[in-house]
């Protein structure tokens, strides 16, 4: 096994990710709610093997090449590749987007932790910073994608009211009373939240379960945009094409190398 050849691979694989995350991010800078996603790389800790067999007698016995037994109890290690870095996984970052006023009666922005959480159709439940809403077809306080808006027992109904509004402590009033109450849920590592949509997450067992926050507080006639920094996500693309090159380059030259060397050997 030439471990340059895979170590060259491995970083070609994580830097294309890498840039897939960072395009994802810049093309969400202008969504509301949005929280930017950030790459986690790991170390290719996994070891390669020789097979393993047991015997009647009880005895591990280790198949080498070529073929023979040996009385060896465990793992025989054949090679390992820790200079090698893989894509682990990509995190949310939770820090705060920039709050812009609108205005309007169902925006309504968080301040400080938490998350809206949404109901769509078949009864799945997630949860959002978007926080523009709308009535919906019946008469209840839903998404721009449709789901309703969960509140202290259920879907918020606004009917036909001439009035309504979203006040800093959560309650929803229709002409003038008061018929829901938003509610908040914040996760114990909010950053696992699995991403579902653009600006829609769910709870995993990574993230924890949700917890309803007993105090409510928002901004209302505002929205929270993306957290997304074009600046600094134009930097990590550039650094991330940059290393895709360098270890491109590497492989190449590894490749290079080892017809030489075949090349060599076959002459002699």
């Amino acid at each position: 096994m030439n471990r340059g050849l895979y170590a060259a691979c491995s970083a070609m694989l994580v830097q294309e990710t890498n840039l897939d995350v960072v395009t994802n991010n810049l093309a969400n800078a202008n969504t509301v709610g949005f929280r930017r996603r950030i790459s986690v790389n790991g170390e290719f800790g996994a070891l390669i093997d020789r097979i393993e067999k047991v015997s009647e007698d009880g005895e591990t016995k280790i198949l080498t090449v070529p073929p023979f037994t040996m009385n060896w109890k465990g793992k025989q290690v054949i090679g390992g590749l820790s200079l090698s870095s893989i894509y682990s996984q990509s995190g949310m970052d939770t820090h705060p987007g920039v709050v812009r006023t609108t205005g309007a009666p169902f925006d309504a922005a968080i301040d400080g932790p938490g998350f809206f959480a949404v109901q769509d159709g078949a009864g799945n439940t997630y949860y959002t910073r978007q926080g523009n809403f709308l009535v919906g077809p019946e008469g209840t306080l839903v998404t721009l994608d449709g789901m309703e808006v969960q509140g202290d027992g259920g879907p918020i109904a606004v009917g036909e009211a001439s009035a309504a509004m979203i006040l800093s402590d959560g309650q929803v009033l229709a002409d003038g009373a008061a018929v829901g109450q938003l509610s908040l849920f914040t996760f114990e590592n909010p950053t696992y939240l699995r991403q579902v949509g653009r600006n829609n997450f769910s709870a995993n067992d990574d993230s924890g379960a949700p917890t309803e926050e007993d105090v409510v507080r928002l901004m209302p006639g505002a929205l929270e945009m993306s957290n997304v920094s074009v600046v600094e996500e134009m930097v990590r693309m550039i650094e991330a094409q940059r290393a895709y090159e360098g270890a491109s380059k590497a492989l190449m030259t590894h490749d290079e190398q080892t017809g030489k060397l075949i090349t060599s050997y076959g002459k002699a």
